[in-house]
């Protein structure tokens, strides 16, 4: 296909370039342009029916760049804070408001979900390993009915509207305050001797037992295994914050003797660290085994210790949560990273000092997408302009590599100008995810193009080689000299396009191919060609890029 439009884009140029020699006096031969000086033919100049030639000259469609943000939203569960709103909701009304989020967050060009499908070592998916959750029927244990998996349905809605689905896990916590009567079904019943009670009533995994580590860890090679999901995600629960247990020290003596016993000779800090960086570590693996192309993310507490930077105060994640942070960044043990950075610019935890920060400790140029405090940021006049201002900072300092995820859609949801300010702001455009270029993956097969004049517009419609490669196309129309782009889902494969728009005709139309990933296939492209007498308008192929 592509050589037979390059042969007639050659004739096409022949044909130009005798019509206009003929009758001219000859002049000195001139050298050949340069690839990047030649230029398609005018819209307005005439061709004749095509014929076989040879010898073209490939054209660079100079296609411009796709704008590139990640911009996530948490779905938080527990306690019901966001989905559902109450743990008593019919089926159907659990879908309608799961289909309303997803719908605003599409309308103000979010592109990731971040689900919490597992708050306290419950499901909301169907799990082989634990209870359904209290938190979606009111019972732990009980299946909704009528019966449906809400974790697929999620991933379901979520990429009909081009937007990727993380499913967020707690990986210690065992129990929620909140979370109904403890009963037989309940993991804290199921597995006494590797859950320990908290002075607030909360029950957690204790992070050192090998149990703990193998249960979770089967948890998570589930999820990816069973679900298209895009990513799994951990939040900054690890060790507990010492307010859960009244203060005092977490209660794991019995798997810290047991450490001394077989010849421990950490520090107790350092034993409990390094319990966690060896789950981390393996998690990252065990993901990337199954399928090398779902992300794994953390978003720890915001800041790693205080004085770092020197400017900052504030809790230690590194002393209280026994969570070195930090470490995981520098080894890359993530593919994207985003610490929790709540506060405002202007205070003792200034946003911009420990985004730069977080910036320099990103030794593996792993993806660094702060989480932003959408829905309750503390201390300024104008939380919506404070947000779009961090927005602003994100964009300065990680260029290249953007993005932030917002706590929570309760932020959306409960302040419509919060929305209108992303929506006619920052995220006017849509964009597509960061590439991942560590993680490798065939790229997508260029598409299929075919462009036809009908009625004053030009009806295009395309088709994949691989359909199962395709998670967004990106349409790009030229208008005069300049192009403009169009995200799409994956599931429309024709449009209408106009012929003239802003007084400029249509003289070209190209199409990328986006997979899971962000990756783009080369382009595919039509150019216009219209006859100065019967005003009608061909569509010519135009080289690759």
């Amino acid at each position: 296909m592509m050589i037979r439009h390059l042969k007639f884009f050659s004739f096409i140029i022949a044909v130009l370039f005798m019509n206009s020699c003929a009758g001219q006096p000859k002049v000195k031969s001139q050298k050949p342009a340069a690839k990047s000086q030649i230029k398609p033919p005018s819209s307005q100049q005439s061709v004749s029916a095509p014929v076989s030639a040879s010898g073209s000259e490939m054209l660079k469609l100079d296609l411009p760049e796709i704008k590139r943000e990640f911009r996530g939203a948490w779905i938080a569960t527990v306690a019901n804070i966001n989905w559902p709103s109450r743990n008593n909701l019919t089926t159907d009304q659990q879908k309608a408001e799961a289909i309303k989020m997803l719908d605003l967050l599409k309308d103000n060009n979010f592109n990731a979900v971040i689900f919490q499908a597992r708050p306290s070592a419950d499901a909301l998916y169907n799990s082989p390993y634990e209870p359904w959750s209290y938190f979606l029927t009111g019972d732990t244990g009980k299946a909704p009915s009528p019966y449906y998996d809400p974790l697929e349905f999620w991933i379901t809605e979520a990429h009909k509207r081009g937007m990727e689905l993380h499913v967020w896990l707690n990986p210690y916590r065992a129990y929620h305050t909140t979370g109904g009567t403890i009963n037989s079904q309940s993991m804290v019943k199921k597995m006494p001797d590797e859950i320990v009670k908290l002075r607030n009533g909360t029950y957690w995994f204790d992070p050192a037992n090998q149990k703990t580590q193998d249960h979770v860890s089967e948890v998570v090679k589930d999820l990816v295994k069973r679900y298209d999901i895009d990513g799994v995600h951990f939040d900054d629960y690890f060790y507990p914050y010492k307010e859960y247990n009244g203060g005092r020290d977490f209660p794991d003596d019995k798997s810290w003797n047991a450490f001394l016993t077989a010849g421990g000779t950490l520090s107790r800090p350092d034993w409990r660290r390094a319990n966690v960086n060896k789950f981390i570590k393996r998690i990252y693996e065990e993901i990337k085994a199954e399928k090398k192309g779902v992300k794994f993310g953390i978003s720890p507490f915001g800041i790693w210790k205080p004085g770092f930077p020197a400017d900052v105060k504030g809790s230690s994640q590194y002393d209280e949560l026994f969570a070195d942070a930090k470490l995981w960044l520098n080894e890359g043990w993530v593919d994207y990273f985003s610490p929790q950075l709540y506060w405002k610019e202007e205070g003792q935890q200034r946003f911009s000092s420990l985004l730069k920060w977080w910036n320099s400790e990103n030794k593996q140029k792993r993806h660094l997408w702060p989480g932003l405090n959408t829905v309750g940021v503390k201390d300024v006049p104008d939380r919506p302009s404070e947000i779009l201002k961090q927005i602003n900072i994100s964009r300065e300092i990680l260029n290249g590599s953007d993005g932030e995820i917002h706590y929570s859609i309760a932020g959306l949801t409960q302040d419509t100008q919060m929305a209108t300010a992303l929506r006619n702001g920052p995220y006017r455009e849509k964009a597509l995810i960061p590439k991942s270029s560590w993680l490798t993956a065939e790229l997508p097969a260029k598409p299929l193009l075919t462009v036809n004049e009908s009625g004053g517009t030009a009806f295009a419609n395309w088709s994949a080689k691989k359909p199962g490669q395709v998670f967004l196309w990106v349409l790009f129309t030229k208008y005069g000299d300049s192009w403009q782009t169009e995200i799409l889902n994956a599931d429309i494969i024709s449009k209408n396009i106009l012929m003239s728009k802003s007084g400029e005709k249509l003289t070209a139309v190209a199409l990328k191919a986006i997979d899971r990933l962000g990756n783009e296939s080369a382009g595919e492209a039509m150019m216009v060609i219209a006859d100065k007498n019967s005003g009608k308008a061909s569509f010519v192929g135009w080289a690759s890029e």
